[in-house]
């Protein structure tokens, strides 16, 4: 099986003037839609009191009360709908801020080449990473597991699942594994 090079931007990479054209562009337009935002709120809260002392001046029937709270509601709900937004907005910003240069960087050191990773499922919110591969033999998976343990952005590396492949003549061993990755490295 050949090894597979990926290349991952590091800290020493010197970064493109596209790549930072583009980030501004998007920053400005983010800055550019909160502005908007922004005054739509305020043009409508101006809009909505109006209507408010008109509908008081117009009368005080119950038909007016009926459709002010209706109005009320309306407001409470987009804002409610914007909240939402904005938490999710958050939730992918911190997905986006977390270090995974460090995590790629630490797999790339420990990994060998009797050791092949089919798959890395990371689970942001709990910052656990399964890991299944097939490794040449248990020595080398031992060993594999035993590396991770020594690297500082894994923690509570974990064998979950064996299997060897009693079908291969070379006896490869199927495995997966959990470890939570951190921060402090």
């Amino acid at each position: 099986m050949s090894r597979l090079k990926l290349s991952f931007p590091y800290s020493g990479q010197q970064v493109r003037s596209i790549d930072i054209t583009l980030l501004c562009v998007g920053l400005i337009a983010v800055l550019f839609a909160f502005y908007q935002f922004r005054q739509i709120a305020e043009e409508s809260g101006v809009l909505s009191a109006r209507v408010e002392r008109l509908e008081k001046q117009q009368s005080g029937t119950a038909a007016a009360t009926r459709s002010r709270s209706r109005a009320t509601a309306r407001t409470r709900e987009f804002s409610q709908e914007i909240s939402k937004e904005l938490q999710q907005a958050n939730v992918i910003m911190g997905q986006i801020n977390l270090p995974w240069e460090a995590l790629f960087d630490a797999i790339e050191h420990i990994i060998t080449e009797d050791v092949a990773l089919l798959a890395l499922q990371p689970n942001v919110t709990n910052r656990v990473l399964r890991i299944s591969g097939e490794a040449r033999n248990m020595g080398v998976l031992l060993d594999f597991i035993e590396a991770m343990e020594r690297e500082a952005v894994f923690e509570k590396t974990h064998l979950v699942n064996y299997k060897i492949k009693q079908d291969n003549p070379y006896r490869p061993v199927d495995f997966l594994l959990t470890t939570v990755w951190t921060t402090n490295s």
